[in-house]
C-alpha cells in the first residue's frame, strides 16, 4: 500500500508554509511608538516650520545635529559632538531636512537599493531610515535617526 508516502509529502508543505510565514511576519512595532512600514510613501506632511535632532551615520554625515527648518530650508544646523561640528563648518549644505531624508528614501526604493526601509511615529512622521544601495559594497550604508522632534518651534 502506499498510504505511508502521502504523510511526508505533507512535512514539507508545512515546512514551508511555516517558512513563509516567519519571513513575511518581519514588521513590528518598536518600544518608543514607531512602526516599522515599508510602504512606498508616509502621510506625514512637512511642517513650514520645525526643529528635530539628526544622528546620521553616513560616509558624507557623521555624527548628532541639532537642525532648525523654516519652508523647507535648513536655517540652522549645531553639531553636538565634534565630528558633527567640524562638518557643519566644512559641509554647511549637507544637514538635511527631514523631507529631504524622505526624499532620499523615496530615491533608493526606486532606483531598488538592497535596503530602503523607515520607521514612522504614530503621526506618520519617519524616525529611523536605513539605506543601502548595494549589500556587497562597504562604504553606500547610511543610517539617519530622526528624535527630539518639534513642529512650529518658538
Amino acid at each position: 500500500m502506499t498510504t505511508g508516502r502521502s504523510r511526508p509529502r505533507y512535512v514539507p508543505t508545512v515546512v514551508l508554509v511555516g517558512v513563509l510565514c516567519a519571513a513575511t511576519a518581519c514588521g513590528s512595532s518598536t518600544s518608543s511608538g514607531s512602526v516599522e512600514a515599508h510602504e512606498p510613501k508616509t502621510t506625514w506632511e512637512e511642517p513650514a516650520s520645525y526643529a528635530y535632532t539628526l544622528t546620521s551615520t553616513t560616509q558624507v554625515l557623521a555624527g548628532t545635529f541639532r537642525v532648525k527648518v523654516r519652508d523647507g530650508r535648513v536655517t540652522e544646523a549645531v553639531g553636538v559632538d565634534a565630528d558633527s561640528r567640524r562638518q557643519v563648518q566644512e559641509l554647511p549644505g549637507e544637514v538635511p531636512t527631514i523631507g529631504g531624508l524622505l526624499r532620499r528614501l523615496e530615491k533608493a526604493r526606486s532606483e531598488d537599493a538592497d535596503t530602503a526601509e523607515a520607521n514612522y511615529a504614530a503621526d506618520g512622521r519617519p524616525v529611523r531610515i536605513s539605506l543601502d544601495w548595494d549589500k556587497n559594497a562597504i562604504d553606500d550604508e547610511a543610517l539617519y535617526v530622526i528624535s527630539s522632534y518639534e513642529p512650529n518651534p518658538g
